[in-house]
């Protein structure tokens, strides 16, 4: 399964979100695109629009189990898509930033 680190996520880098509503509202990565892994198959065409054309899909959920079944199904469909290690947990704890829609300091659930 291709991994990367939280600390090897750039800034600019196209991040899926795939864990559920709440977990979401309560914060989530600046920019993120968020498909909860439950709608994930039936929303995929929303990634496949939003996805930068031949650039990588970095997956990111709470801890990193949801993220690594969604990166193995993207790699099956032949995008260069990678599971951010430890997930939202670790993003968090790496300082990097964690905002509401309304652009506030959030938390992760």
């Amino acid at each position: 399964m291709p991994t990367v680190a939280v600390d090897d996520v750039k800034d600019d880098a196209f991040l899926l979100d795939v864990r559920e509503d709440d977990e979401w509202q309560a914060g989530h990565a600046q920019g993120a695109l968020h498909i909860p892994i439950s709608e994930f198959v039936a929303r995929y065409g929303e990634l496949t629009e939003a996805a930068p054309q031949d650039g990588r899909v970095h997956v990111i959920c709470r801890s990193g189990g949801r993220s690594a079944q969604v990166t193995m199904y993207l790699v099956q469909q032949g995008i260069d898509a990678v599971n951010v290690d430890g997930g939202m947990q670790v993003w968090q704890a790496a300082g990097r930033p964690v905002v509401t829609d309304e652009g506030q300091p959030g938390h992760v659930l």
